[in-house]
């Protein structure tokens, strides 16, 4: 008989799965201030669903015989309203294969995100579905970005400037706002180059009209050329903060390890 005071944290397994990356986690860190981590060297020859079948033969988290497991996937992503989701429902597919024409083979995923007042929608590779079809009971698929949005919405109303948030992952940078109670902006960019990175957020700050004295930019995870970056961020924005990532979560010592990606930090401590 199940025991319901085990939380669902130390019962679920999360695989993590971005660009060229994949790991395996579990824990309740909440109890005991840390998760099992366990990264995955992924062959780049092979389909994302061919390597997550061969971990299964070499993983000791995969083969300690778990039920349930979040799928943590990083794709492109579509935010609606959630009044014009509800009024297109049947037409998100669609639009989805329309805006994203190399996803259109995946399976969607359809979210509600109240808390911004949205709606996202995701594909997960179908092969890489099937892998987790063949080993799991209950199967729960979140995109990677919606702890890291949960995270940083109650830090962006911290205070009255306004905060445009960046998240630096698997060379890529999804910047973001928030505002009354929705998303202003949410867009991901390549990021292998800092000269690039510079112009994809200096562009989107000109274009939300925000303010060089007295608006913010809050930049987590880790940018290309770092300090190059922030030298030529701070002549065209004041107040450019890099986000504390070990006090953003209470000194939890979780927070503090630098191997374990932001977005599942954000998950496990929420």
């Amino acid at each position: 008989m199940q025991n319901n005071n085990i939380s669902d944290k130390k019962l679920r397994l999360t695989i993590r799965i971005a660009s060229g990356t994949m790991s395996f986690s579990v824990g309740d860190p909440q109890e005991s201030g840390q998760i099992v981590h366990e990264p995955y060297q992924t062959n780049y020859a092979m389909s994302v669903a061919a390597n997550l079948r061969e971990a299964f033969k070499k993983s000791e988290l995969l083969q300690s015989g778990y039920r349930r497991v979040l799928a943590l996937i990083d794709s492109p992503i579509m935010l609606m309203p959630v009044d014009e989701f509800q009024e297109q429902e049947q037409d998100v597919e669609t639009l989805f294969k329309y805006t994203f024409a190399n996803e259109s083979k995946g399976e969607l995923v359809k979210a509600m995100l109240p808390e911004f007042n949205s709606a996202v929608v995701f594909a997960i590779n179908k092969d890489l579905k099937l892998v987790l079809d063949d080993h799991f009971e209950d199967i729960r698929i979140m995109h990677l970005m919606q702890p890291v949005w949960g995270h940083l919405y109650r830090r962006a109303f911290s205070a009255v400037r306004r905060k445009l948030f960046a998240y630096f992952h698997e060379k890529k940078v999804d910047i973001f706002a928030f505002g009354q109670g929705r998303f202003l902006f949410s867009n991901s960019f390549g990021a292998e180059q800092a000269s690039d990175v510079l112009y994809f957020l200096l562009n989107v700050w000109k274009q939300l009209g925000m303010d060089f004295e007295r608006d913010e930019l809050h930049t987590v995870g880790t940018p290309p050329e770092p300090q190059w970056l922030a030298e030529h961020l701070n002549r065209y924005i004041r107040r450019n903060y890099t986000v504390n990532v070990a006090t953003n979560f209470n000194n939890i010592p979780m927070a503090a390890e630098k191997h374990i990606p932001y977005d599942l930090k954000a998950l496990y401590l929420k």
